[in-house]
């Protein structure tokens, strides 16, 4: 209509941002793009991505332009390289790597030298401080260099960054000595200089320190290699995931078998698989029997057997025999795909306790480098010797650079994500995890859930005599392969199974009367498969009540006229539901069930689990209204669920949880995936939530506590540059060591609450 305002559609972009160094660098490309109307971003210091939201008439390259005016690189990635190679910051490619390296070891062989000199003074020999002069110019010069750059850089922009504090500190320390040597008197032959851990230069003799502009370079270079290494291996699971994609597929068709390309392969084409190859795409298997492998994507370990019929999700290896399978997905529909892409979504999310430590970082810079300078004139102005005040001075700049502010989080984060994956646990972001810290209550729903969501044989109960259980089944089986009825493929296909996949006996004479059963005539006899009625022999009479207090549906066995058997059959409970509900409830997690199922299922798997609280005959309203009706006593609720009438209820909750066999609308509603679709994930999810928000806690702990003990030693000329420099690197490279613990955590058995 005239006069209304035009609502532009947001959209979200990636942006791969090169040259940040540490948390402030992510505040101010954060606050950069926020500048522009309508824009919002979150940053992300490990993987060097920025993940933007803005409108439609924002074009993705005034973004790009908008953090290229910052001072740092920008670009538009391109996903599919990011997920062959599996990157996770766009500084450390291997390219870039391999010269962070090369500078590494020249600086190396140029800075050692010099601290050897400067620090064992038994070793200057005559004229020794020109020789470390020499070897220092090209360290302060060259090998600080991408820090000279991305401080005039950033004052160019008006902003300071560690870079900015590094690089004064270098300026500083070596700027001196050139004086102390030139002009100060230390440049004199049989100069000699004694070294303390603790700064002092108070006997009136000029001294040197250009075993701080050199160490500075030296120290943290070595840090930013190691911590690129490790942070290179947060991404071990986007590489995994990545290797599961097949390059190529032998497709067979009218014109024989051929082999294309993964990308020509088309929804609806056949194809083969053959034992000990990954399956290339998500599919339906059309010939053959085998097992496959799928622990690399579900995180379970035992293979299952698939036959014609079963599905298949692509990263799968054959294990068995030859497979043809029908290709039901392909790209980016696929499941792995989509477990990539969740990977990656949650790697780029940020937990509210890192956005408080960006919040703080940046405005740590400009403060640090207020106290440098009120550093420098107190102890000027107290009358100490210039060189005790220059060297308090660089210490305050060198030891306060905010790396381990910026990396506490995201190397958590990115490492419990990825090992998430490898379980079979999806999460969606850090609120996620932050989200399941704090469930008291989960909802589970029944069928798909906690059981298997298909009808299986519970019981097979014979009565002594000329059939035993296998003759039975055979019998049995035989007669219902010509059964519809999903009561008739329950048992047609345990009667398979037990057979060894031999096939059924041919029928004859086959009758179905609907509510009744079915009956034909095999190996010349009369077998009726019925619903039981009359008066039944003790055994089968005790067989069925049993099945009835269970809630599964029996049937009779007649041959020739005569009561053989009784076969219950039902919706079993999946094995990993008994362990997995006692294990949330030794964590402190009330369960709570809730299904549109009748009570008298309901009640029975709620008795065989031991939940207390049940809901039978609810429709998604109904779950939906529970879930808030939880939410007002002051539960912190998460529910767990598989089909589209749990999508309401897992939108409406604390935390959404989907079986990763549901429907892609409960997914899609969801903010956790168990992949596995075994409910027992969600206690390896819970524990590694609460393994996770430790570590976080545990890195943000050490990165504002090293600040708050470092800061004041060196304001009051306790702390020597060089030490300084390596204190900083090591603080940042040990946040980044313990993050990355969580990639070899492993789930154990739960005793309570606190157990991590």
């Amino acid at each position: 209509m005239a006069g209304e305002p035009v609502t532009s559609l947001v959209v979200t972009t990636d942006i791969t941002v090169g040259g940040m160094t540490c948390a402030a660098c992510v505040r101010r490309v954060e606050k950069k793009l926020a500048k522009l109307e309508g824009v919002t971003a979150t940053v992300n210091l490990a993987t060097g991505l920025a993940r933007v939201s803005h409108p439609e008439s924002v074009p993705a390259e005034e973004l790009v332009a908008a953090v290229e005016q910052a001072g740092y690189q920008a670009a538009l990635p391109t996903p599919p390289a990011r997920e062959e190679e599996g990157k996770t910051d766009a500084d450390f490619s291997e390219a870039a790597a391999r010269q962070e390296r090369e500078r590494l070891l020249v600086t190396a062989l140029l800075a050692v030298p010099v601290l050897v000199l400067s620090m064992v003074p038994a070793l200057q020999f005559r004229n020794w401080q020109w020789l470390c002069f020499a070897l220092a110019a090209p360290v302060a010069v060259w090998s600080a260099w991408p820090f000279h750059t991305r401080a005039v850089r950033g004052l160019r922009h008006s902003a300071a960054t560690m870079d900015t504090l590094v690089s004064l500190g270098v300026v500083a320390s070596f700027s001196w000595s050139a004086y102390a040597l030139f002009l100060g008197g230390a440049g004199d032959p049989g100069m000699r200089m004694p070294f303390s851990l603790l700064p002092s230069a108070s006997d009136g003799t000029a001294h040197v320190y250009l075993e701080a502009a050199v160490s500075v370079p030296l120290f943290v270079l070595t840090g930013r290699f190691l911590e690129a290494r490790a942070r290179r291996g947060t991404g071990a699971a986007l590489r995994s995931l990545a290797e599961l994609a097949a390059k190529e597929v032998s497709v067979r068709d009218e014109h024989g078998e051929r082999a294309i390309p993964i990308e020509q392969l088309r929804v609806g084409q056949v194809f083969v698989v053959r034992p000990g190859e990954r399956v290339a795409t998500d599919g339906c298997v059309t010939e053959g029997s085998s097992a496959v492998d799928l622990s690399l994507v579900t995180g379970e370990s035992e293979p299952v057997e698939v036959s014609p019929g079963s599905a298949l999700v692509g990263g799968a290896v054959n294990v068995g025999g030859l497979l043809l399978v029908r290709a039901t997905a392909v790209g980016a529909d696929t499941q792995l795909a989509r477990i990539t892409r969740l990977v990656t979504d949650a790697q780029a999310g940020k937990a509210r306790a890192q956005r408080l430590a960006d919040a703080v970082a940046g405005v740590f810079v400009p403060v640090v480098l207020s106290i440098a300078v009120t550093v420098l004139g107190f102890w000027l102005g107290a009358g100490a010797d210039p060189q005790a005040a220059l060297t308090a001075c660089v210490a305050v700049l060198v030891v306060a650079c905010p790396c381990a502010l910026g990396l506490a989080t995201p190397t958590a984060l990115l490492a419990a994500t990825g090992r998430g994956a490898q379980l079979g646990v999806l999460v969606s972001g850090p609120q996620t995890l932050e989200a399941l810290q704090h469930v008291d209550t989960v909802v589970l729903d029944k069928t798909g859930t906690l059981t298997t969501g298909h009808m299986s044989v519970a019981q097979v109960t014979t009565l002594p005599g000329e059939f035993g259980q296998d003759a039975v089944l055979r019998l049995a089986g035989a007669v219902e392969q010509g059964s519809e009825h999903p009561l008739g493929r329950a048992i047609t296909a345990y009667a398979r199974r037990s057979a060894g996949d031999e096939p059924p006996p041919p029928v004859r004479e086959f009758t179905a009367t609907p509510g009744q059963g079915v009956k034909g005539r095999v190996d010349g006899r009369t077998v009726e498969v019925v619903v039981p009625d009359g008066e039944l022999p003790r055994l089968l009479a005790e067989a069925l009540a049993a099945a009835e207090d269970a809630a599964h549906t029996p049937v009779l066995v007649r041959v020739d006229g005569r009561a053989t058997a009784l076969i219950a059959v039902g919706d079993l409970v999946r094995p990993g539901s008994y362990r997995a509900v006692d294990q949330l409830r030794r964590l402190g997690i009330r369960p709570v069930l809730a299904t549109g199922d009748r009570k008298a299922p309901a009640q029975a798997v709620a008795d065989a689990l031991g939940i207390e609280d049940v809901h039978a005959r609810c429709s998604p309203e109904d779950k939906a209204a529970l879930v808030r009706q939880l939410q007002e006593e002051g539960y912190r609720v998460a529910v767990v669920g598989d089909g589209v009438n749990d999508a309401a209820a897992l939108a409406g909750a604390d935390l959404g949880i989907a079986m990763g066999t549901g429907t892609d609308v409960a997914i899609g509603a969801a903010d956790l995936t168990l992949v596995r679709g075994d409910i027992e994930a969600l206690v390896d999810a819970v524990r590694l939530a609460w393994r996770t928000l430790a570590t976080i806690r545990a890195n943000l702990m050490w990165a504002f506590g090293y600040n708050v003990v470092t800061v004041p030693l060196a304001m009051v000329g306790l702390l020597n540059p060089m030490v300084a420099a390596a204190a900083m690197s090591a603080s940042s490279v040990l946040v980044v060591c313990n993050g990355l613990r969580l990639r070899a955590w492993q789930p154990s058995p739960a005793r309570g609450r606190d157990a991590r």
